[in-house]
């Protein structure tokens, strides 16, 4: 892991999950996201010292730990680092309990619920938000998450977070995690128009232009619209959400073995069907005891 000049005083750590750093004259910095695990967030640390730069502020763009993760371990060995994010997504991160509601409808299992708590200090709104007497946007991204933000710095490098997918990650998995399949759309193409020179994405190996990211934009409103055109199909005979998913998998060959993955698939799956729904696409039924989706 490295510490990569982006513009003026934006940087980023590439890393399975991008770490967006703002740094300030007095060597103090700002994170945007921070990984998954205490081991991502000494790797930060290390990467930070050797740059001779201080964690006083993160901001965390949603509640998914491989975001906010690494906050456990920075805001212990630092004590005055100060962290953000959403009012929504800090009722996420704070209430961990909540995390089993999205994914299985109730508790989890035992051993795959989230376990850590991450405080947060205090929420940002929508807009200019002033850091340590630095002017940062922050910016609505809700889709992928309740309540996602994305950041804009100073030095015109915006941090998107999850609200956006690399080719790599649609390619890899042919159904996105979506919260509200509504939001992304209009997020979507919100990120068309945010005014930047540079776009990090949460997880991806480059940084983007303006015009990369437009396109990348599109391409993920494209693919959003194939999947609903998949869904839509198969509906034309009355399925079961499991036996839909099933179909879905088996058209687009995805290898789905994992057991947390497939309740992502599910839960993506669940946000599709509402999106049908509400735009009133398709129909339901109950026989037998089961739950049956049709196209109109």
């Amino acid at each position: 892991m490295e510490l990569t000049k982006l513009n003026g005083n934006t940087y980023y750590i590439e890393n399975n999950t991008n770490i967006g750093v703002f740094t300030y004259k007095n060597k103090n910095c700002l994170l945007v996201d921070t990984g998954f695990t205490n081991t991502v967030a000494r790797k930060i640390e290390e990467v930070l010292k050797s740059n001779g730069l201080h964690p006083k502020y993160i901001i965390n763009t949603h509640n998914h730990l491989d975001h906010c993760g690494g906050n456990v371990y920075l805001t212990e060995n630092y004590p005055g680092c100060i962290t953000y994010t959403s009012e929504k997504e800090k009722l996420f991160m704070e209430n961990v309990e909540l995390h089993p509601s999205i994914l299985f409808g109730g508790i989890a299992p035992k051993g795959n619920g989230v376990t850590k708590k991450i405080k947060v200090d205090d929420t940002l709104s929508i807009g200019i938000n002033k850091i340590n007497d630095e002017k940062l946007e922050i910016i609505p991204l809700k889709g992928h998450s309740i309540e996602q933000i994305g950041v804009i710095t100073p030095d015109r490098v915006c941090f998107l977070g999850d609200s956006i997918f690399s080719t790599a990650i649609l390619e890899k998995y042919s159904i996105p995690y979506l919260y509200s399949v509504e939001e992304e759309l209009k997020t979507l193409e919100y990120i068309k128009e945010i005014d930047a020179d540079i776009f990090v994405l949460g997880h991806s190996e480059t940084t983007f232009s303006k015009e990369e990211i437009v396109a990348l934009a599109q391409k993920n409103i494209n693919h959003i619209n194939k999947l609903l055109e998949e869904y839509l199909t198969v509906l034309e005979q009355p399925q079961t959400k499991e036996d839909l998913l099933q179909n879905i998998i088996i058209l687009n060959e995805i290898d789905n073995t994992d057991y947390i993955q497939h309740h992502l698939y599910l839960s993506s799956t669940s946000a599709f069907i509402a999106i049908l729904y509400d735009r009133g696409y398709i129909e339901s039924y109950i026989e037998d005891g089961k739950l049956y989706y049709f196209t109109k």
